[in-house]
Formats: C-alpha cells, sequence, structure tokens
C-alpha cells in the first residue's frame, strides 16, 4: 500500500521519490504565484498581464521536454 502511494507514480516517470517531491513542490509554487498573480490582476488590469500565461507555458515546456516514455 505505502509502496503504491509513494513511489509508484515516481518510478513511472523515472524520479525518485525525493525527486519527484522537488518538481512537484516547484510546480505548485509556480502555479500558487501565477494564481496570485491572476487574482490581482482581476482587481488591476494593469498588473501581471502575462504572468499567469507565461507561467502556463513555462510549465508546460518543462513538463513536456522532462516527460520520460
Amino acid at each position: 500500500m505505502l509502496d503504491r502511494l509513494f513511489t509508484d507514480h515516481p518510478r513511472s516517470v523515472g524520479e525518485s521519490y525525493g525527486a519527484h517531491f522537488l518538481v512537484a513542490t516547484r510546480f505548485g509554487t509556480t502555479m500558487i504565484g501565477a494564481g496570485l498573480a491572476c487574482l490581482i490582476h482581476g482587481l488591476v488590469p494593469g498588473l501581471f498581464k502575462t504572468t499567469g500565461s507565461r507561467a502556463i507555458g513555462e510549465l508546460h515546456d518543462r513538463m513536456v521536454t522532462h516527460r520520460r516514455r
């Protein structure tokens, strides 16, 4: 059970648990930051005009570029 929860998925993408933790944490913090920027942009449209879309593009590129088949 614990193996399935903690190591099956990281192993399926060619990462150790620790490496996957770091990658997922970076993705998560980037998404949180971009989300906050989007909320602020909603209130003040002149701020953070490209932050959300740029973050999405960068995350997509990182995920696709580093994907192991």
